[in-house]
C-alpha cells in the first residue's frame, strides 16, 4: 500500500517538524481545509529568527493559538453535521470530542534528546541533574518538578541517618524516639523553607520568577456565552459563578464525602482481617501464620491504590464539569479533591491504630508494609511497564517501516509512528502525590517506624532514573509549561507538615516517659488537648485557652510556636535575589517615569504650533 503523509511533504530541506496533529482516516477534504485555514488564519509576521526561540517555547506557541481557536459564526464543523458549534466553543477540544482529531502533540528533537539523556540518566552515577538542560527541553514546570525531586531525596539523608541507629539499637526502647521526633519536626519545617529560596534561585534565572497568572486566559475546556471580558475587553465565554458553586456544593461536595466514608468502610475491612490474622496465628504459632501477618497490610495497600486511581478519574471528571475559567483554579480544586481522598485513604488507618488501638507494634508493621508496597507499584505501573510495553510497540513499528517502500522520509516517518502511539503524560500532578505521600508517611509517624526516611531515599534514587527514562522514552514530549513555583503543591507540603507537629507531640505525649514526668496525664487528655492547641495556635483567643488547659502539652504549643517562627525566620527568596529584584522594579518606575515625561513634553510642544495655527486662521 502506498503510504502518503502530505504534513511531512516539503521542499525545504531545513524543514522542521514541530507539532504533528493526527486525524481520523476517514475526515472529509472540506473539513481538512476549513481547519487548515482557521489554524493560518491566526498567524502573525514576525521574526524568522530560529536561536530566539527554542523548539519547546515554539511548540508552546503552537499549542496556544490551536487552544485559543474558538467558533464564532459557525454553527458545525464543515462536513459534519451533527458536530456542532456555538459561539465560544473551543474548536479544538470539539474536533478532539468529535472523533475528527485524534490527538495534537509535539514532535521529540531526537538530537537534543540524546545529548540530555546521555548527562541525565544512561550513566547510573549520584550526580546532580542537569536542570536548566531539562528545563530547556521540557520546560520549567517539568524541571520544577525534578529539582524538587533531587532536592527532596538529598533532605531525606539527614532523616535516613539518624533513623537507622534507632532501628538498630533501640527497636523496642518507645521512649528514647522522643529526640527523634523533636529532630523531624525542626527537619520538615526548614527544608520546605529552603526549598522555596532554591526554587526561588532556579525560575530568576530562567525568567519566570515574577510571572504574574492574574490576567491568565481561559482554560480550552472552559465553555459559556460568547462575550466581552470587562476587564480585558477581549472576547471570550463567559459562564456564571453561581452556577459554578452550586455544581461545586450540591453535587462534588457531597460525591466527595461519599468516597471519603467507602474509604473508612474498607478501612474497617481491613482491621477485621488483622483481627483475623492474629488470631490464627495465635492458635498456631507457625512460621507459616507468622508471614501471613503482613498479608492484610499487603491487601490493604494494594487496594488503596486502586481506590486512589478510581477516584481519581471521578474527580478529573467531576472538576471538568464544574467549568472552571482558569486552568490554575482546575488545577487547584482537582489537587484538593484528590488530596482530601488520598490523605485519609492512605493515613487513616495509621491514625486509628495510633490513637485508638494504640498499638504501637501493629502501627510499625502497617506503616512499613503500605510505604513498601507502595513504592513498589509506583515503580511497576509507572516506568516499568509502560517502558516494557514501548520497547515492544518499537520494534513492531521498525519492522513495518522497513517492510514500507514508499517515498517519503523514512526516520521522519518512523518517528511520528512510533511517537503516535506512545503514552500521553498527564503532567506532574501523579509525581507530586507520589512524594507527598511519601512525605507523610516519613513526617507523620517518624517516631515509629524510623527506617521510613531511609526507603524513601532508596526509592528515590531510583525514581529520579525511572521518571527521566518514562519522560524521554516512554511517554509523548509534553508541551512545554512556563511556572513560578511548584505551586499549590508547596502549601499541600506545609500543611502536611503541621499535621506531623500535631500527630508527633501526641505520640510523645503517650509515651511511657512522659506519663512518667506527668502521672497524672492521660493519653485522651492529651489527645483532646492537641486538637484544641490547632484550634487555639491561630485564634483570638488563645491566651485564656492557654489558663484553661493542663500544662503538659505546652510542648506542642511551644513545637508550633517554633515551627512558625523558623518559617517565619528564613526568607523566602534569598538576599541577593531581593535586591535584583528590587533593582529591577527601580529600573521599571524610572523608565515609567523618563517615558511620562517624554510624553508631557512631546505635548507642551505641540500645543503652542496648534495655538498659532489657530490664529493664522
Amino acid at each position: 500500500m502506498k503510504v502518503t503523509l502530505s504534513a511531512l511533504d516539503t521542499s525545504e530541506s531545513s524543514f522542521t517538524p514541530l507539532v504533528v496533529i493526527e486525524l481520523a482516516q476517514d475526515v472529509k477534504e472540506e473539513t481538512k481545509e476549513w481547519l487548515k485555514n482557521r489554524i493560518i488564519a491566526k498567524k502573525k509576521d514576525g521574526d524568522n529568527n530560529d536561536d530566539f526561540l527554542t523548539m519547546a517555547e515554539c511548540q508552546f506557541i503552537i499549542k496556544h493559538e490551536l487552544e485559543n481557536l474558538r467558533a464564532k459564526d459557525e454553527k458545525m464543523i464543515p462536513g459534519y453535521p451533527q458536530a456542532k458549534l456555538y459561539p465560544g466553543k473551543s474548536l479544538l477540544r470539539r474536533l478532539l470530542t468529535s472523533g475528527i482529531v485524534i490527538q495534537v502533540f509535539p514532535l521529540h528533537d531526537s538530537e537534543a534528546l540524546k545529548k540530555l539523556e546521555d548527562t541525565w540518566y544512561t550513566r547510573f552515577a549520584l550526580k546532580y541533574q542537569p536542570i536548566d538542560s531539562i528545563r530547556g527541553y521540557f520546560g520549567e514546570t517539568i524541571a520544577l518538578y525534578f529539582g524538587f525531586l533531587e532536592y527532596f531525596t538529598f533532605a531525606l539523608i539527614p532523616m535516613a541517618v539518624i533513623g537507622l541507629p534507632y532501628y538498630l539499637f533501640v527497636w523496642e526502647d518507645y521512649d528514647k524516639y522522643v529526640i527523634f521526633a523533636s529532630f523531624n519536626l525542626i527537619w520538615s519545617t526548614v527544608i520546605l523553607e529552603l526549598w522555596k529560596r532554591g526554587c526561588a534561585n532556579m525560575t530568576y534565572r530562567w525568567g519566570t520568577l515574577l510571572m504574574k497568572r492574574k490576567f491568565e486566559e481561559p482554560r480550552p475546556g472552559f465553555h459559556g456565552v460568547l462575550g466581552i471580558n470587562s476587564i480585558t475587553g477581549k472576547e471570550e465565554p463567559l459562564y456564571p459563578s453561581y452556577k459554578r458553586q452550586l455544581r461545586i456544593y450540591l453535587v462534588s461536595l457531597p460525591f466527595v464525602c461519599l468516597c471519603l466514608y467507602f474509604s473508612l468502610y474498607v478501612m474497617m475491612i481491613y482491621f477485621d482481617m488483622e483481627v483475623w490474622a492474629l488470631g490464627l496465628h495465635e492458635n498456631s504459632g507457625s512460621e507459616w501464620t507468622s508471614v501471613l501477618l503482613y498479608v492484610p497490610s499487603i491487601i490493604y495497600a494494594i487496594v488503596i491504590e486502586i481506590m486512589n486511581r478510581l477516584y481519581r478519574y471521578a474527580a478529573e471528571f467531576l472538576t471538568s464539569w464544574e467549568n472552571h475559567r482558569l486552568e490554575s483554579a482546575y488545577q487547584n480544586h482537582l489537587i484538593l479533591k484528590v488530596l482530601v481522598f488520598n490523605f485519609l485513604n492512605c493515613f487513616a488507618s495509621l491514625f486509628y491504630i495510633a490513637f485508638v488501638l494504640k498499638d504501637m507494634k501493629l502501627l510499625r508493621q502497617s506503616l512499613a508494609t503500605l510505604l513498601i508496597t507502595s513504592q513498589i507499584l509506583n515503580q511497576i505501573m509507572e516506568s516499568f511497564l509502560p517502558y516494557w510495553l514501548q520497547r515492544k510497540h518499537g520494534v513492531r513499528v521498525k519492522r513495518k517501516v522497513q517492510a514500507l517502500k514508499a517515498d517519503i522520509d523514512a526516520t521522519l516517518y518512523e518517528q511520528v509512528i512510533l511517537e503516535k502511539e506512545m503514552g500521553t503524560y498527564l503532567g506532574t500532578f501523579d509525581d507530586y502525590l507520589e512524594l507527598f505521600l511519601q512525605f507523610g508517611y516519613v513526617s507523620l509517624f517518624s517516631c515509629v517506624y524510623p527506617l521510613a526516611a531511609a526507603f524513601a531515599v532508596l526509592n528515590n534514587f531510583t525514581e529520579v532514573n525511572s521518571d527521566a527514562l518514562k519522560m524521554c522514552r516512554v511517554f509523548k514530549r509534553p508541551f512545554s509549561e512556563p511556572s513560578a513555583n511548584i505551586g499549590v503543591w508547596q502549601l499541600a507540603f506545609e500543611t502536611m507538615s503541621v499535621i506531623s507537629v500535631v500527630t508527633n507531640c501526641a505520640l510523645i505525649g503517650m509515651s511511657p516517659q512522659v506519663n512518667a514526668v506527668f502521672p497524672e496525664s492521660k493519653a485522651d487528655l492529651i489527645l483532646i488537648v492537641v486538637a484544641v492547641e490547632v484550634l487555639a495556635s491561630s485564634s483570638p483567643s488563645a491566651t485564656i485557652v492557654s489558663f484553661l488547659r493542663p500544662p503538659q502539652p505546652c510542648r506542642t504549643h511551644a513545637l508550633l510556636a517554633l515551627k512558625f517562627i523558623l518559617a517565619f525566620a528564613i526568607p523566602d527568596k534569598p538576599r541577593h535575589i531581593q535586591m535584583k529584584l528590587a533593582r529591577l522594579e527601580f529600573e521599571s518606575l524610572e523608565a515609567l517615569k523618563q517615558q511620562q515625561m517624554k510624553l508631557v513634553t512631546e505635548n507642551l510642544k505641540e500645543e503652542p504650533m496648534e495655538s498659532g495655527k489657530e490664529k493664522a486662521t
